[in-house]
């Protein structure tokens, strides 16, 4: 089943996505990554396939791009704000490539 999936994440970061995200992990560079980035509430689906709505600040990424992520490490999407990596959790998807949801609180410096 992944097989028909499989792609897709590259696709919908390419079309809907921000090519220019800063990534900013707690160790290591800071680095800029593709991701979808949305402030207002978001629906996902859970790794049992259940609905579930996110009213935090969102971050979708692909997996293996962040495979470092962990609480803490700092995104800053391009709208002049900056946000900390609350959570993190693989969507419902069984691609290889499919998206990481991280879940964000803004940060005030």
């Amino acid at each position: 089943m992944s097989g028909l999936f499989s792609g897709m994440s590259g696709i919908i970061v390419g079309t809907f996505g921000q090519p220019d995200i800063l990534y900013v992990p707690r160790v290591g560079g800071a680095r800029r990554i593709p991701g979808v980035f949305r402030e207002a509430p978001t629906e996902a689906i859970d790794q049992d396939g259940h609905p579930v709505l996110i009213v935090a600040p969102t971050w979708r990424v692909q997996r293996h791009l962040v495979p470092e992520i962990a609480k803490g490490d700092r995104v800053e999407p391009g709208n002049g704000k900056i946000y900390a990596v609350l959570d993190h959790d693989p969507s419902g998807s069984p691609a290889e490539d499919a998206f990481l949801i991280c879940k964000l609180e803004r940060i005030f410096d």
